[in-house]
């Protein structure tokens, strides 16, 4: 059994592969650790699985995973967590923003005790709008939870095997690592690493991609948009009440002879929202039920290298 796992989603990073291999056999040379390395080919169009099973030809620690298609990252990350055999396990994404030189540290400090070490990137190598944007969203997502997360802190990090054995039994069709470890619990504690630019490889995540990708987490992980809306409907309930008492206290008073059409039309148009919304925000919460019942497999191998 090895003491270490390494897992790295790859999608459309045919030329990082190689690299990216090297680099984690270099940055472990010094601990003498049995190692295994898990890349996990989500649905690549370029040639990254022909280049990880040359890697698991040149390099017996490598094991590759290909799915079916494209499921997601975090898809591609549950895959290599069922397979990983490791004592401990550690989780990276394969564009080398996550460096493997800082492995040995985070590695280091869960040997001291930490059965989940998190790697806190202090200074993003980022744009501007995506720093921004990953803020804005973990705000929202802190808030809706009522569960802190960190910007700073992704995937990376080091796992004892307890802790992901536990995160393996959350088969829910909606999956985000990151807050299934909050999720699990266990002491944990988050370490300054170094943080690269991206190694030249373009973001897989677009606009839509990271809109769809917040509101399945929201909707996941959260009851409170539909609590609000509760909430907005009493408010807006008590408010139509206040407004038909004082409408019928003018008319009592003979203030109003003829009723007013714009005060018809803005109460018509609010209430015929609020209800659309309403509807809404229930469809999406049946619409992920609905997903969940069917009991589809989270994600599909295609095929594996051979030891």
């Amino acid at each position: 059994m090895p003491e270490l796992s390494i897992i790295s989603p790859v999608f459309q990073s045919a030329g990082l592969v190689e690299r990216l291999v090297k680099e984690i056999l270099q940055a472990l040379k010094d601990l003498n650790l049995e190692l295994e390395i898990l890349l996990v080919d989500d649905g690549s169009t370029d040639g990254s699985w022909q280049e990880i099973e040359r890697a698991a030809k040149a390099h017996p620690q490598v094991k590759g995973i290909k799915l079916s298609r494209n499921f997601g990252q975090h898809y591609a990350i549950a895959a290599g967590l069922d397979q990983a055999k490791g004592e401990w396990i550690c989780v990276m994404d394969c564009d080398l923003q996550d460096l493997p030189s800082q492995i040995p540290k985070l590695y280091q400090k869960a040997k001291e005790g930490f059965p989940i070490v998190l790697a806190q990137r202090v200074q993003r190598k980022d744009s501007f709008l995506k720093r921004l944007g990953s803020w804005g969203f973990y705000k929202i997502l802190s808030w809706l939870t009522g569960a802190r997360q960190d910007a700073s802190i992704g995937n990376f990090g080091i796992y004892h095997r307890q802790v992901i054995q536990e995160i393996v039994k959350m088969r829910e069709s909606i999956r985000y690592f990151p807050t299934m470890v909050q999720w699990v619990g266990f002491p944990k504690i988050a370490i300054p690493v170094e943080h690269a630019y991206n190694a030249g490889r373009k973001s897989s995540y677009n606009f839509k991609r990271l809109f769809n990708l917040a509101l399945d987490i929201m909707l996941a992980y959260s009851d409170k948009p539909i609590r609000l809306t509760v909430k907005l409907g009493v408010i807006i309930a008590l408010t139509g009440f206040l407004f038909a008492a004082f409408t019928l206290w003018r008319y009592l008073m003979g203030e109003i002879i003829v009723a007013g059409y714009a005060s018809l039309i803005i109460s018509l148009w609010v209430l015929s929202g609020f209800i659309l919304m309403t509807l809404g925000m229930v469809g999406l919460y049946v619409g992920k039920t609905f997903e969940g019942v069917k009991n589809r497999p989270i994600y599909i191998v295609e095929k594996e290298t051979k030891p």
